[in-house]
């Protein structure tokens, strides 16, 4: 066990600093953690997202029981996300099990699209205040009632087929658009609606990839060492510090897992 732990410091290392930061700003997961793990650690990109998928839905799952003790859940939201996300998850698994994974191309693609969507979140962020005041201004622009139930719903699904995929996107994409969709939510309910809704979309995705043979569990249990503490740490956090605090730090986390997302 001791060799064990010296020989994954850089992974506990790792999850801790991803933990805290999608406790804290409900972003970061797969965003950070599949290009740590293949840029910095040199993880097979199959490996590599299949695992980080397994550590988010595990992950997520402790971050969701701390925003829960704080109210920062909205679980109509959540239902309505996952509606969406948990078929097409598993309509992308089926099909990458029959074609393989996608080439590299592809991928650069996706990735690099995720990476424009969440620089412009954190853009909408700083002006936060005027897109609300836009929202009151405007109210028949924006959807409602059924309307605003159907989009959450294909929004879901749009999310779940890039989560299974690349394992980006559950908490960059969800996050913007969560933002963008219901304005008035506070920061905290942001991040913990967010980090809801991806426990079964990753878990799903997760088992996915496991049945594809693409989780490492030695790795998968080094980096939940250290995200697991961390994630309970950022979520009590975000309840307890400044709005103004916790937006800042989610407008920051997102411009650079979105400046490192276009450069990848």
């Amino acid at each position: 066990m001791l060799e064990f732990l010296q020989g994954s410091l850089h992974y506990i290392f790792s999850g801790a600093l991803v933990g805290l930061l999608v406790g804290l700003t409900g972003v970061g997961g797969g965003s950070l953690m599949t290009p740590i793990l293949t840029l910095i650690f040199g993880v097979a990109p199959t490996t590599a997202v299949g695992t980080d998928l397994a550590f988010a839905a595990l992950t997520k799952g402790v971050g969701t029981a701390a925003h829960r003790l704080h109210g920062n859940v909205k679980w109509d939201i959540v239902g309505l996300l996952c509606a969406g996300s948990l078929t097409t998850a598993a309509a992308s698994i089926f099909v990458l099990k029959q074609i393989g994974p996608l080439p590299k191309e592809w991928i650069h693609f996706i990735t690099f699209s995720i990476g424009v969507s969440v620089l412009l979140t954190a853009l909408s962020l700083t002006v936060r205040g005027r897109i609300l005041e836009w929202v009151k201004q405007n109210p028949t622009k924006m959807p409602h009632g059924v309307g605003l139930k159907i989009a959450t719903v294909l929004i879901g699904g749009a999310i779940g087929i890039l989560v299974t995929i690349s394992s980006i996107g559950a908490g960059a994409i969800g996050a913007t658009l969560i933002l963008m969709l219901y304005p008035h939510l506070k920061t905290a309910e942001v991040a913990g609606t967010d980090i809801a809704y991806a426990v079964p979309l990753t878990a799903l995705a997760g088992l996915g990839h496991w049945w594809l043979g693409n989780v490492d569990f030695s790795l998968l249990f080094g980096l939940l060492l250290g995200s697991i503490p961390a994630i309970w740490l950022g979520a009590k956090l975000s309840s307890t510090l400044p709005e103004k605090f916790t937006r800042t730090a989610l407008a920051i986390t997102l411009l650079l897992v979105g400046i490192k997302l276009v450069t990848a």
